[in-house]
């Protein structure tokens, strides 16, 4: 008579029950995934089992739900892939747990100080998805002015202004037909006035010439002829769409507009293409340049494809990076290491790293964590089937003990 079918049967459910009562401990954990013991029965050339025993804990990868939490530094992964974090000691490791703080250095860590790893960024800002993976590193310093190379005017000209045979002026209102305004930047960031005067020499003809005034206090005034907007008969640009319709190398010399020429000197693409001649009242649809005084970091944030954005005083936004997501060809072999994390093994396979949305790898959501994928109904009626089990292999030990207690006693 064996006890050891039953034995095995207790030790099996103990460690079923293990595996429940960990998944409901971690059901608000973040990034947790649940996990689930299977089962073997055991024979060893006998007829009659010899009993059960723990043949794997798989684990259960499948989606947790996506929950908002307005917290700009909480990222969950909606689809495959892991986070992936470089750890104090220097090992890397894996996570579903996007919940990210930033040190008083700049670093992206998680709450055990394991730092979110991606693809850098240029000092202009760009990224390149694909190349070597590193932490992340937020700086601190100002964005540097930038000086504007390229403006673009759009704007009606009324075409029943009359022709004007007087010579340009930019003090005298009677040499030009209509004015406007925009805003540049020179090498050090302070805003120049860009004044524009159009004035009409001939039929669907117009001049086109700039002053740049002021800037700094002894900021100087500099007038240019910027060249000449020709336009179709039914009032379109005649130049639209091509080269003609830019203005090149508008060049402002740095000691025409600043004493002791302290700035560099302004060269200015100005394009005008999408303007018209209606006969309506002479206006400006839309006035865009890439000029920019400089900024001292306001904010960090974190966009869905996974690039981390500086934002600065002056509205200027710069990526500093980009987070990368790992896919495995079987998850499942993961080893779970604690504090959220997971390292690969060789029934893992290799890790593959991309940026979000590539592969197998899901997209990234912002503002958001994602649950743990424990359910509680299931994790409860197991509890109950394991209990119901570990009785009854208990129950079988009482029988085979009264049964040897009869031997016994005859």
């Amino acid at each position: 008579m064996s006890f050891s079918q039953a034995l095995s049967g207790l030790n099996a459910q103990q460690q079923k029950l293990g595996a429940v009562g960990n998944n409901i401990a971690n059901s608000q954990t973040v990034g947790f995934k649940s996990s689930n013991v299977q089962f073997a029965d055991v024979y060893a050339e006998s007829r009659i089992g010899l009993g059960v025993r723990t043949a794997a804990v798989q684990q259960n990868f499948g989606q947790g739900n996506v929950e908002s939490t307005n917290r700009n530094m909480d990222l969950a992964i909606s689809g495959e892939g892991f986070f992936r974090f470089q750890q104090p000691n220097g090992e890397v490791g894996y996570s579903r747990n996007g919940q990210l703080t930033m040190t008083a250095d700049g670093r992206l860590v998680n709450a055990q100080g394991a730092q979110i790893m991606g693809y850098g960024a240029d000092a202009e800002g760009n990224v390149q998805a694909g190349g070597n993976v590193q932490p992340l590193n937020v700086p601190a310093g100002d964005l540097a002015a930038n000086a504007t190379t390229e403006l673009a005017v759009s704007l009606n000209l009324d075409s029943g202004q009359p022709v004007i045979g007087a010579a340009f002026d930019a003090n005298n209102a009677n040499t030009y037909n209509y004015s406007t305004n925009a805003t540049v930047f020179d090498s050090q960031g302070n805003a120049r006035n860009l004044s524009l005067y159009f004035t009409k020499t001939g039929e669907n003809q117009w001049a086109v010439n700039g002053r740049m005034s002021g800037g700094p206090a002894d900021g100087n005034t500099y007038d240019v002829g910027l060249g000449t907007l020709s336009f179709n008969q039914n009032g379109t640009l005649a130049t639209d769409g091509s080269d003609d319709a830019v203005f090149d190398d508008v060049t402002f010399p740095a000691g025409e507009f600043g004493d002791g020429n302290p700035f560099e000197a302004l060269n200015i693409a100005m394009s005008f293409e999408g303007s018209t001649q209606f006969a309506n009242d002479s206006t400006v649809n839309d006035t865009t340049q890439d000029g920019y005084t400089s900024g001292s970091l306001v904010g960090v944030t974190i966009e869905n494809d996974g690039t981390v954005m500086r934002n600065y005083s002056n509205e200027q936004s710069l990526a500093a990076g980009q987070i990368a997501l790992v896919s495995f060809r079987n998850p499942e072999g993961l080893k779970p290491e604690g504090d959220n994390l997971w390292t690969a093994t060789g029934a893992s396979g290799q890790e593959l790293v991309g940026a979000a949305g590539t592969g197998l790898r899901g997209m990234i959501e912002a503002s958001a964590v994602e649950t743990s994928n424990v359910d509680m109904a299931r994790e409860l009626v197991d509890m109950i089937v394991a209990q119901r089990a570990y009785q009854a292999n208990s129950q079988t030990i009482s029988t085979q003990d009264e049964l040897l207690q009869t031997i016994i006693n005859l």
